[in-house]
């Protein structure tokens, strides 16, 4: 590993202090008043240099002061009793979810449809924030039942937008069918977000038809963000031809694309490798002048031409988007450090690393993930560790990813205690381990020889919930084959290969 990176990284802690930006004089005069809390206030204010209040304006400050902890003291007390209001609200609302029988036997219909409306707004919006839909649906439920409830098309919007996120759209048209039944006004608002909880459960054709319907309903014809919500979904599985027609479509009706619309289209190009219609795309971009490239557009097309190995041209584009006046962000330098580091261009990746710490720009989960694993790729694991551990002690929770990484470096040399140290370190954690980690542990092990502790990684998927694919079973086989095993144990794993494909 280049000896910038080495060096970059034996600083990277050492920031200035914040009390540096005061002047000295400055801080010795405020140790001074604050380890000298007895100095008489003349005397403080010689100190400071200013003037020494009148005795009418202290009383005054006196007064000001004792209103100002009668207010803090009021409104503490009234967040108190917010905050046991909204307990017993909760505690209602979750016995609720368990079973609805006990609430109305025990405590009465009634009492359940008092509820204050800010505990269970509160606890709806909880709910569809974190995406749990099912108790969403339920505290929803409750809400339609108390004695104070209106239809608010918003809450509805809302709710169908988070279930879109969780592919239901089944349950997000059959509120949108109650928000109908309700009395409330359909608009574009919507249409869009029923289409977008089609779209993204890949339901296209759906998805169409609602767009269709939306162009012949009054008030409710689609614009660019209904558009591009359906553009993002087509290219989210290579549908590129039913992007042409949405585009053609959006021209027919006078309707221009945006610069998230354009962004959108340069970045799923690029990841697709369609290089040809990714330049056209931001060529046209440049032409129209209602929409300007951003940020987002260099970080798409630096990931696109960095991903692909085409690394002079990324640089090109680089200096091309910042002479243009975009400036780079933690992503922008995350996708730098990444190309560099798969193409082996160590020196470069210091020199993005040093011009990160020059500037202050603070290492995100990514950045550490990338250049752990561009040390793991090197063969420098002491760097790499060296790295992890600073994670750590910055108190970035490390991933999956990361530790896929580690895995990975300490299967290339055979590393079994190690890649067994990893193993601790996830069962004291609460890292989310999925198939692909397991897949990365199950190479490991093949390459090291240790077939048994490969074999037993099943019974760890198994036990974590986590079933084996394809590629778990085709990396085992071929960990047998390369030592010329050949036996049952080959023909379990290819039996069990074929019901996964199947």
């Amino acid at each position: 590993m280049a000896a910038a990176v080495a060096v970059t990284l034996s600083r990277f802690s050492a920031f200035p202090s914040t009390t540096a930006s005061y002047p000295p004089h400055e801080l010795n005069k405020k140790r001074n008043l604050k380890t000298n809390p007895t100095v008489p206030a003349a005397a403080a204010d010689e100190a400071t240099g200013q003037p020494q209040p009148e005795s009418r304006s202290a009383g005054r400050n006196v007064k000001e002061n004792g209103k100002e902890k009668g207010r803090e003291d009021r409104e503490k007390r009234e967040e108190v009793n917010r905050r046991i209001a909204s307990k017993k609200a909760i505690s209602i609302i979750l016995r609720r979810e368990a079973t609805k029988a006990v609430i109305e036997k025990k405590r009465g219909r009634n009492s359940s449809r008092k509820l204050l409306p800010r505990t269970v707004l509160e606890a709806l919006h909880e709910r569809i924030t974190a995406l749990r839909w099912e108790s969403a649906l339920k505290v929803f439920d409750l809400l339609r039942e108390q004695l104070w409830y209106r239809p608010n098309p918003g809450i509805y919007i809302k709710l169908i937008v988070m279930l879109g996120k969780c592919k239901q759209p089944e349950r997000a048209h059959a509120l949108f069918q109650a928000m109908i039944d309700e009395g409330c006004i359909i608009n574009r608002e919507s249409y869009t977000a029923l289409v977008s909880a089609y779209s993204r459960s890949g339901l296209l054709d759906q998805a169409f038809s609602l767009l269709n319907k939306m162009k012949s309903t009054d008030g409710c014809q689609p614009d660019i963000h209904t558009y591009s919500i359906l553009i993002k979904s087509c290219l989210q599985v290579y549908a590129f031809d039913k992007v042409q027609i949405l585009l053609s479509d959006m021209e027919s009706q006078g309707i221009r694309p945006n610069t998230i619309t354009y962004n959108t289209l340069v970045d799923a190009y690029g990841k697709a490798g369609r290089f040809a219609e990714m330049e056209s795309t931001l060529m046209e971009m440049l032409s129209n002048h209602d929409c300007k490239p951003d940020v987002w557009t260099m970080n798409a097309t630096l990931r696109a031409f960095g991903g692909s190995g085409q690394i002079e041209t990324m640089e090109k584009c680089y200096d091309k988007f910042q002479s243009s006046g975009i400036s780079p962000d933690i992503k922008t330098f995350n996708i730098l450090l990444d190309s560099y580091g798969k193409a082996h261009m160590y020196e470069k990746m210091g020199a993005v690393m040093e011009y990160m710490q020059k500037y202050y720009f603070s290492w995100t989960l990514v950045t550490y993930n990338v250049v752990i694993d561009a040390f793991g790729r090197a063969g420098d694991l002491k760097q790499m560790e060296y790295i992890f551990r600073l994670m750590k002690s910055e108190g970035i929770k490390p991933n999956c990813v990361t530790l896929c990484s580690l895995i990975r470096a300490y299967g290339r040399i055979g590393a079994v205690d190690k890649i067994k140290a990893v193993l601790r370190f996830t069962e004291n954690s609460d890292v989310m381990l999925d198939v692909v980690f397991f897949n990365c542990l199950v190479d490991a092990y093949g390459r090291a020889g240790c077939l048994v502790e490969m074999r037993e990684v099943l019974e760890m998927m198994k036990a974590r919930g986590c079933m084996p694919d394809k590629i778990t079973y085709s990396t085992m086989i071929k960990a047998y084959l390369s030592r010329g095993i050949d036996d049952y144990h080959v023909q379990d794993l290819q039996d069990l290969k074929r019901k996964e494909i199947v």
